[in-house]
């Protein structure tokens, strides 16, 4: 939003944005929560939520689902504008339809294909200020589409049992550790290039750039020890740093944008 504005934008809409981007993405946890309660059930860390404990029963949740997307789209399409509205509808529907439902029980790939639900949030902040999509959402979009990988496999690396137990083909649970680690690092060189290549398409200028590329220096550098060594305890480290790396590199984004 911060881009698109080219400086800090309104805060009404900033607050409709995050509200309503929250309900809509919370519809779409919790319908994914709905389906998923046969193998939530199997897993350790999902076996107490409310959906397996039966504290909540599905038609509940799907009623409470649906509410909260229609909440959600209300508030964008009034607040924002239909465009905004429509696209966070449509990735809530991508993460269930496309991810929970066709893609994480079948094949490895689930999580790169079905990231893009997880990045369709910047499209929607970008719409909600320009009410259109311009080149770099798209490369914004790419950025988080790469990431989501290193991120989710590093996750997966520690609950490696847990997704066997289930039979979900996460990766870590269907390859061996420095296999997911060389696609790990793969992925993150892929980041670290899209990130760069923002610079130049969002005009955000030298320190942006300088920012980014030490981001992803300290991405790359991380990625390579896991692939020397990948262990529960670097696999636990690299996910926490990647959330550090996105929210940084964000808010690179954002400081360089007000400075243009």
């Amino acid at each position: 939003m911060f881009l698109a504005a080219r400086g800090v934008p309104p805060l009404r809409l900033v607050a409709a944005t995050m509200l309503g981007g929250a309900l809509t993405a919370g519809g779409g946890n919790a319908l994914n929560m709905v389906w998923d309660r046969d193998i939530d059930a199997r897993m350790p860390r999902t076996c107490h939520r409310p959906l397996v404990t039966g504290v909540v029963s599905p038609r509940a949740a799907v009623v409470f689902a649906m509410s909260l997307e229609a909440g959600g789209f209300v508030i964008l399409w009034t607040q924002d504008n239909l465009l905004a509205a429509l696209l966070a509808i449509g990735a809530a529907a991508y993460y269930l339809g496309v991810y929970t439902m066709a893609l994480k029980r079948t094949t490895r790939l689930n999580v790169v294909i079905g990231g893009a639900a997880g990045a369709m949030p910047v499209l929607v902040g970008w719409a909600a200020v320009a009410g259109t999509v311009g080149a770099p959402a798209w490369v914004l979009f790419a950025i988080i589409l790469l990431w989501t990988p290193p991120h989710s496999w590093a996750l997966a690396m520690r609950y490696r049992d847990d997704y066997a137990r289930a039979r979900v083909p996460m990766l870590p649970a269907v390859a061996a550790g420095r296999v997911v680690a060389g696609q790990i690092l793969a992925f993150v060189v892929l980041l670290v290039g899209a990130s760069v290549v923002l610079a130049p398409v969002g005009d955000l200028g030298l320190a942006y750039l300088t920012g980014a590329g030490a981001l992803g220096a300290a991405f790359t550098a991380m990625s390579w020890r896991f692939v020397r060594s990948a262990s529960p305890g670097r696999a636990m480290a690299l996910f926490h740093f990647s959330n550090a790396y996105l929210a940084l590199l964000f808010i690179s984004v954002a400081v360089a944008a007000i400075g243009r």
